[in-house]
Parts: C-alpha cells; structure tokens; sequence
C-alpha cells in the first residue's frame, strides 16, 4: 500500500510545481496571473530608471491585462504560455505628466510591447524580460 501511494503522490507532487534550480537553490515558478503587481522599475539600455509610484500591472486569466504606464492608464490583451508573455492590442489614455514619468512611460510601454517576454517570479517578486534585454522588476502591489 505504501509504495502504492508513493507512486501516486510523487508524479502529483512533481506536477504541482515548475521547479528551476538556480545557484544551487530551487525555487517554484509562481503564477502572474490574477495578481496586482507594482512596477518597481526597470532596466533598458544600460539604465535603471525608479518607476513611479502609479505604475502597476495586472493580468487576469481571461487574458486581460491592464494598469498603468507610470501616467496614463492601460489595457491590453496577454498571451500567457508558461514563463512566456506577450502583450497585443495595448490602448492608453492620453494624459500629460512632468517629464520624468513620461519618459519612464515611454520606456515601459515599449520594453511591454517588444516582443514576448519571459517572466520569472521569486517570493513576491516578479521579472519581466524582453528579447532585447530590457528588464521590468514588479513586486505584489499591497492590498487597498
């Protein structure tokens, strides 16, 4: 009987998870969908620019993404398979803010819309990467 439940626990436990090791460490590749995620800053050509305090992300299960951009509001349709994100038919409203956050805008809007990303979450955290290196750091937006 034990070895029967073995049998059938393990494959179930391993499915359960995405495991990836890394630096010796292994780690369950969280979900990014159904989370309100802060966008915390991001990294493009070499620069890091500090988000603005009204960006944020979330992607529903349905596909749905929305949020904002670090001025203007957004939404759009996400394609999740796996680690892999993509982002399509992205609309914005078309408000003006200081130049600081629209140029962090600016940036985000297009290393989100470069491409699929590959996404790795550790511990609350969230990293969005897209093909041309440019790197999104989001962490779990706390609760209203």
């Amino acid at each position: 009987m034990t070895h029967a439940m073995v049998a059938v626990l393990v494959p179930l436990a391993l499915a359960c998870g995405n495991q990836r090791a890394e630096s010796g460490a292994v780690s369950v590749q969280q979900p990014v969908t159904g989370i309100d995620w802060r966008v915390e800053g991001l990294t493009t050509a070499g620069r890091d620019l500090r988000a603005p305090a009204a960006a944020r992300l979330r992607i529903d299960e349905d596909g749905r993404a929305a949020g904002n951009l670090g001025c203007n509001q957004f939404s759009a349709r996400a394609t999740v398979h796996g680690d892999r994100i993509t982002f399509g038919d992205v609309r914005t409203t078309r408000m003006a803010c200081d130049e600081p956050r629209m140029t962090f805008e600016r940036a985000l809007a297009r290393a989100l819309t470069t491409g699929t990303l590959t996404a790795r979450t550790d511990d609350g955290r969230l990293t969005l990467t897209n093909g041309d290196g440019d790197r999104v750091r989001l962490s779990r937006a706390a609760p209203d």
